[in-house]
């Protein structure tokens, strides 16, 4: 793989795009915006970067999903002639090693909006299979999740007529799914699709929770998370004035208290081994609450997942602060990350210490 790229692609939550730009060019103020459509932008990197680091780049981004090297478009109003182009594009990059192909369309909107929920689907399943039998390269894995340093083919439906194309190496965890989006199997019935984010939420973390932790969440109604940690056989306490659904009612493992975390005694919370958080509130009225309850005494939690709403796109530049006063509660590992089940949030994963992930 002699290519040497000239701009990077980055996907990520329709409406996104804005604090997604601001955020890369704040951390590499050399490279420079080429494209934009909701939910998907690309980068024109300087000749002077170092072309062997581009396909494992870690671009330190809370907002790109997912991100590789550009190998072009093709923007054809006629499917077939549009395919037929993407076909020739893709082999006339001679690239060597690919072992997926991730396929995926551009969100059209929001993550639950109008039941729109981001992954994949048997369309562009479909349409990759195709695709991966009309390619020089054999046996490629169609929508699969990639094992670390596996080569990936990227094909993005940005609009009906026009496809991007490009390629990265697995490395971390999300840049090993399909799109950044990991594809979750739901039960017959979720209590929210707070359900959803909190599958995500774990999987992306890879926190070493283990069944029978005491796992508490503020802002827990009416119980999406909780069913979540409950089909984990955690020992879940949900703090919430609202009602929570009846099937968590029911639940042996299962405990309500039905107050504001504020106004919980400081004791309660000595069980608690990990910590979630998602209200409805600004960034710092989430982190008062908990910086109230992790620097008290009494209580020892070990990890956390908080959810930072962006009641404004503005607020999406006071992150670093808001991670940084995170840190100073004496968590060293602080990451953050927009989920593909996000809305206008971003979801923070804390940890005292690393230990063994899963």
């Amino acid at each position: 793989m002699d290519q040497k790229p000239q701009f990077i692609f980055c996907s990520c939550q329709f409406g996104a795009q804005t604090a997604l730009k601001q955020e890369i060019l704040a951390q590499w103020p050399e490279f420079k915006f080429a494209f934009s459509r909701p939910g998907f932008v690309t980068f024109k990197v300087p000749e002077t970067f170092p072309v062997k680091s581009l396909p494992t780049l870690d671009l330190k981004s809370t907002f790109a999903r997912a991100s590789g090297i550009c190998l072009g478009s093709i923007k054809e109003p006629d499917e077939d002639k549009r395919f037929v182009a993407v076909v020739d594009l893709i082999n006339q990059a001679s690239l060597e090693g690919l072992q997926h192909l991730h396929l995926w369309s551009r969100d059209r909107q929001v993550p639950g909006d109008r039941g729109f929920e981001p992954g994949r689907q048997t369309e562009t399943d479909a349409l990759a299979q195709q695709l991966a039998d009309s390619l020089s390269h054999s046996n490629l894995q169609i929508n699969k999740i990639a094992r670390p340093d596996e080569r990936i083919l990227d094909v993005i439906l940005v609009d009906e007529d026009q496809w991007w194309v490009g390629w990265h190496q697995a490395s971390k965890t999300a840049t090993r799914w399909p799109g950044g989006i990991y594809s979750i199997q739901t039960p017959e019935h979720i209590v929210s699709r707070a359900y959803l984010k909190m599958e995500e939420a774990i999987r992306w973390s890879r926190f070493p929770m283990k069944a029978g932790d005491v796992v508490a969440e503020i802002g827990s109604s009416p119980g999406g998370s909780c069913q979540s940690l409950l089909a984990r056989d955690f020992q879940v306490i949900g703090i919430d004035p609202a009602q929570m659904h009846e099937t968590l009612l029911a639940h042996p493992n299962f405990t309500h208290v039905r107050k504001k975390a504020v106004d919980m005694r400081r004791a309660e919370f000595a069980p608690v081994k990990w910590l979630m958080s998602d209200s409805n509130v600004a960034p710092n009225y989430t982190l008062d609450s908990v910086e109230d309850i992790v620097k008290n005494e009494r209580t020892n939690i070990r990890g956390m997942l908080l959810t930072l709403k962006m009641i404004k796109w503005e607020l999406a530049g006071e992150l670093p602060a808001y991670l940084d006063r995170i840190r100073s509660w004496g968590y060293r590992y602080v990451r953050s990350r927009q989920l593909a089940f996000n809305r206008q949030e971003v979801c923070v994963a804390v940890l005292k210490s690393r230990g063994k992930r899963r």
